[in-house]
């Protein structure tokens, strides 16, 4: 997988900073994929800089209701539809989003030309789709605000061919069943039990994306272990007070966060923009302060997973 960010700035754009939204690329070798993580204004606008389309988009996850989130969907829909993309898209958020969605593309006389769902979403589990699964965590924010984890399912481990072919397994059907862990019966009437022949699973990667949210129970849960952890650090640690006075995190909370949910990697956006390049920088050394393995998103940054 990889990240791509859209937009990192807090609250409004800056001349270098965008609105918030972030592409997770799943990059797997048969099933295309390629999810939008918040829809800040400006945001079709951006991927017009990367070498994805809209079209390309499967899922759309909505963290809250707010404009800096949010003003950005109904503009990308409507062109998506006007390019003549047909394939499905599924929308996921907080209560309220259907009635926005609905209400946009009505008052303006717009509308889609492609399958397009939207789910109202509670904290759990929203979704499986057989290679990995998506739980959402209530973060706390003056609106309704979810964080979303993304863990891929286990791969089974490599098939040991050469084992099989000793034993007298010829390559064909059975190796496909057999990589699969499933047991099989040859023509002489022997069973072969795929699991004897697979080495360990390998793990899927994790990711934590966070909506904006203050420190909170929901935090640690939705970030414990993950490979990646993608937080706001809208305000530096002198100003933590207010930053949770309006729903936010300071960059000493972020930190100490990913070093008690022992997460891998710590990617740290929505900068409030008071900071500058050198501000910016400040944020991070706050940061790697606490947990050394930070690193700043800035507009169309790509990060492996």
């Amino acid at each position: 997988m990889e990240l791509i960010f859209l937009g990192t700035s807090a609250g409004v754009p800056t001349r270098t900073r965008n609105m918030t939204a972030t592409l997770l690329n799943l990059q797997h070798p048969t099933q295309a994929g390629l999810w939008l993580f918040d829809c800040g204004e400006g945001t079709q606008h951006q991927m017009l800089s990367t070498a994805f389309n809209p079209g390309k988009l499967e899922r759309i996850f909505i963290s809250h209701l707010h404009g800096d989130h949010l003003f950005g969907l109904p503009g990308l829909l409507c062109s998506r539809s006007m390019s003549g993309h047909a394939h499905p898209l599924t929308i996921y958020g907080p209560r309220g989003l259907r009635e926005f969605t609905e209400t946009a593309l009505r008052l303006s006389g717009s509308w889609t030309d492609y399958p397009l769902e939207i789910i109202e979403i509670t904290a759990g589990e929203i979704l499986d789709d057989g290679l990995r699964k998506v739980t959402a965590f209530t973060l706390e924010h003056p609106l309704e605000c979810y964080g979303y984890r993304i863990e891929e399912h286990d791969k089974p481990g490599a098939l040991d061919a050469k084992a099989l072919k000793a034993a007298g397994v010829k390559p064909g059907p059975h190796f496909q069943d057999l990589k699969a862990g499933k047991s099989v019966v040859l023509e002489d009437g022997r069973q072969i039990h795929g699991a004897d022949y697979l080495a360990a699973p390998i793990a899927g990667k994790s990711v934590a994306i966070f909506g904006d949210t203050s420190p909170c129970a929901g935090a640690y849960e939705l970030a414990k272990g993950v490979d990646v952890m993608v937080h706001e650090t809208t305000l530096d640690t002198s100003m933590e007070e207010k930053a949770n006075s309006r729903g936010h995190s300071s960059t000493r909370q972020a930190a100490l966060l990913a070093k008690e949910a022992c997460v891998g990697r710590l990617i740290i956006t929505h900068v409030s923009s008071r900071y500058d390049d050198k501000g910016c920088q400040r944020l991070l050394e706050e940061c790697q302060a606490i947990f050394p393995a930070t690193e700043l998103a800035y507009d169309f940054a790509v990060f492996t997973v």
